[in-house]
């Protein structure tokens, strides 16, 4: 059973007692204020996947659960334990992977940060520890390149956030390991609302792996994330996701990185589960020279949409992208790539490509491109290539002659299909990649 729970429903009492609760400043309370304010007077997307389903009255949108966050993994509650053993963390503490940040609800209760990296000045703690030891940083930061306003979802997440990761790198030091968080929905009819934010300093390194999942409840839960990423001059910064929520979590996500002079930010991302997804993970790039990729992946099986893609905005010279989207349809499932690259008058010299590649494994599941380009600069160059394909019957044939079974024939074609996306994640994601997908696929066959 949960500490404490705000109960079901959104009102101003409802965001006061999680401010107070929290123990926030003043200055956060009217962020939040804000926030609800926002939230109630915007409508729905119009566009994108049908969200009218969403009961935002029988929400619960903060609970506490019983355990409290420890960085002695021998403190933590078995049940816990036992949850995050399944997505192999005691293993990668016990290797030395990283820093880990597990959050449970609303709450992170597991947190931990190699000690070498601590004393090169690397802070990796949840935001709520955040607003306390690093209030400034934190001001100077949040809600700058994702606005309160940008849109519905980031307005209530502005309302009602908890949790979440901040991360700050200093100048020069290079990470050779990534960051790993975890985040889990325990409760039915539940709104996670974490908001994490990355400072990567100028020549800084850092790769950021989240893990997310819930388990199976007869009613719909909610995750609405806010991510803000800041990538000084020459710095790094890969962002991995790799989700599998259950199939009646809407998952709607903003997240966006501001990169400076010659400055790179990656995206990997892995799309599984959920009712429905909305998320285009963006990077501004903002300085000279600097670089943005997204390279994703979304499995629509039945009864879900994947409406996924990227948005790349170059405001500087000489700036790139590379955009990558992969999906695969089957079950009757659907998945949508919506994306937008915009270049900037003055942004000369620039260039970005985005390709996007859909198998669909059955004839009554469903993908579509929308794409959307702003091109203001007569200097620039745009490559935009699509196809969509399906899985063929002569393939079957040839790989079943070998001795596969036709699940694993298909599961093969499939993970070649993904290859160029899943050599982009760290070891133990790639493997959790392909097992999930392997899972997709079971029972496949017609």
């Amino acid at each position: 059973m949960p500490a404490f729970n705000t109960g079901k429903g959104l009102s101003e009492s409802v965001v006061r007692t999680i401010s107070r609760k929290k123990q926030e400043p003043e200055w956060l309370l009217a962020y939040r204020l804000k926030g609800l304010e926002i939230f109630l007077a915007k409508e729905l997307p119009q566009w994108g996947a049908d969200l009218k389903a969403i009961n935002f009255d029988e929400l619960t949108y903060y609970v506490d659960p019983a355990a409290k966050k420890s960085r002695q993994w021998a403190d933590v509650p078995q049940e816990i334990k036992n949850t995050f053993d399944k997505i192999g963390i005691p293993e990668a503490e016990k290797k030395f992977l990283a820093g880990v940040e597990s959050q449970y609800d609303s709450e992170m209760v597991y947190g931990s940060l190699k000690n070498d990296w601590a004393d090169q000045g690397v802070i990796f703690c949840s935001m709520d520890e955040a607003v306390k030891l690093y209030p400034e940083m934190v001001k100077k930061y949040m809600n700058t390149v994702i606005p309160i306003g940008d849109n519905k979802f980031s307005a209530l997440n502005s309302a009602v956030w908890s949790g979440g990761s901040f991360v700050y790198v200093p100048k020069g030091v290079r990470l050779e390991q990534p960051l790993q968080a975890y985040f889990r929905i325990n409760t039915s009819q539940f709104g996670q609302f974490e908001r994490t934010l990355i400072i990567a300093e100028e020549g800084s390194v850092v790769h950021y792996s989240e893990g997310c999942s819930a388990p199976q409840y007869s009613a719909s839960s909610l995750h609405a994330a806010v991510v803000e990423i800041f990538v000084k001059s020459r710095a790094r910064v890969q962002y991995t996701t790799v989700q599998n929520w259950y199939k009646n979590i809407y998952n709607l996500v903003t997240k966006r990185a501001w990169v400076e002079t010659r400055g790179e930010m990656i995206w990997t991302d892995a799309n599984l589960g959920s009712k429905v997804t909305m998320k285009y993970p963006s990077f501004v790039l903002a300085g000279e020279g600097a670089r943005g990729e997204t390279l994703s992946i979304a499995v629509a099986n039945a009864g879900q949409h994947q409406d996924v893609g990227s948005k790349a905005i170059h405001l500087a010279p000489n700036t790139k992208s590379l955009i990558v989207s992969k999906s695969i349809s089957l079950g009757g499932g659907r998945s949508s790539y919506r994306g937008l690259v915009q270049i900037n008058k003055g942004a000369k010299g620039s260039y970005s490509k985005v390709i996007c590649d859909a198998l669909i494994l059955d004839s009554r599941s469903r993908t579509d491109t929308y794409p959307k380009n702003r091109i203001w600069e007569n200097d620039a160059k745009l490559e935009h290539e699509a196809t969509v394909s399906k899985v063929g019957e002569e393939q079957l044939f040839y790989l079943m002659s070998r001795g596969l079974s036709e699940d694993q024939a298909r599961a093969m074609v499939v993970n070649g299909f993904i290859e160029p996306v899943v050599k982009q994640l760290p070891m133990e994601f790639a493997v959790e990649m392909n097992r999930l997908i392997e899972l997709q696929m079971e029972g496949s066959v017609g």
